[in-house]
């Protein structure tokens, strides 16, 4: 069990590895790993299938699609992502309400992200403005589940618009490897911090994941 996290570690670094070297057979061999991992983590720790693991099943499907080029390959991604945010969304606003001047504030980000973008998007501009709002959604309420759990929610957020950014022509220096490090955070993040959130009182205390957010896009080889 204590194991996992140090693996995630390992296949984060050489997906990282992959996307600044801009190696598919790297990239091929990590990324479809990086959810798995955290799931088997999950699984070690609650012994049941609860959303934030539909989301992670989910994501891997995700991974692997963003992996492939063309714009239907990027369209089914952002489709099983959206399954990701909507499971995350489930199982956090079931488990804490979150405040209210969380959902008003991550709304305007949206409203204004999208305002800013939607004159570069074309045919991309209604799937990403749905797909975005679910992510906003997703992010505000990982805010009452606890600290940690915000804050994947929010490296997750900046992933993605990292990726908006790409799809709507505006080349970022290191952009790919800016949106895997912040992914792999929001991942693991999010993993950790639901464990933590819900494990029982006398519970063992899982492994801080803290060790690992210095590990160096989520799309195909860059």
């Amino acid at each position: 069990m204590r194991r996992l996290l140090p693996l995630f570690g390992l296949v984060a670094a050489v997906e990282l590895v992959g996307v600044a070297l801009d190696s598919t057979v790297l990239q091929w061999l990590a990324k479809p790993l990086l959810a798995p991992v955290l799931l088997a983590y999950l699984w070690a720790h609650r012994r049941s299938v609860d959303a934030v693991a539909v989301g992670l099943v989910a994501a891997t499907a995700g991974d692997v699609a963003l992996l492939l080029e063309g714009d239907t390959a990027f369209l089914a991604g952002m489709g099983f992502f959206l399954v990701t945010q909507v499971a995350f969304s489930t199982a956090f606003a079931r488990h804490r309400r979150a405040p209210v001047a969380a959902r008003a504030g991550y709304l305007l980000a949206w409203a204004g992200v999208n305002a800013l973008l939607w004159g570069m998007l074309g045919p991309l501009r209604l799937p990403v403005l749905g797909y975005s709002l679910a992510l906003c959604l997703m992010a505000a309420a990982a805010t009452g589940v606890s600290a940690r759990v915000a804050a994947g929610g929010a490296f997750f957020l900046v992933s993605d618009l990292l990726i908006g950014v790409g799809a709507a022509g505006v080349d970022l220096p290191g952009g790919g490897l800016l949106v895997m490090t912040t992914y792999c955070a929001a991942l693991l993040l999010i993993t950790t911090g639901w464990v933590a959130a819900t494990r029982p009182a006398t519970g063992p205390q899982p492994p801080t994941a803290g060790t690992l957010l210095a590990w160096p896009g989520r799309t195909g080889a860059s």
